[in-house]
């Protein structure tokens, strides 16, 4: 399945921003933005991680509501 045509894993209908490089359930992989946000806001970030859109969309999300500043690893290829 192409990138463009997957949808995020939670929601079923937002276009994922980010992967899960190390998913507790492997369902669950691909986030949208407001999925992502909502992980974020919950506590419950996404601590290895790889960009899809080629821009640093999550790690934004994470510099404006993360408190918690933990370690995350931005996978490369």
């Amino acid at each position: 399945m192409g990138a463009h045509s997957r949808k995020c894993d939670w929601c079923g209908s937002g276009t994922p921003i980010v992967r899960d490089m190390e998913p507790l359930n492997p369902d669950y992989q691909y986030w949208c933005v407001e999925c992502a946000r909502a992980l974020i806001i919950k506590g419950d970030p996404i601590e290895t991680y790889r960009e899809l859109e080629g821009e640093p969309i999550y790690g934004r999300l994470l510099d404006e509501h993360c408190t918690l500043k933990r370690f995350y690893s931005f996978a490369t290829a």
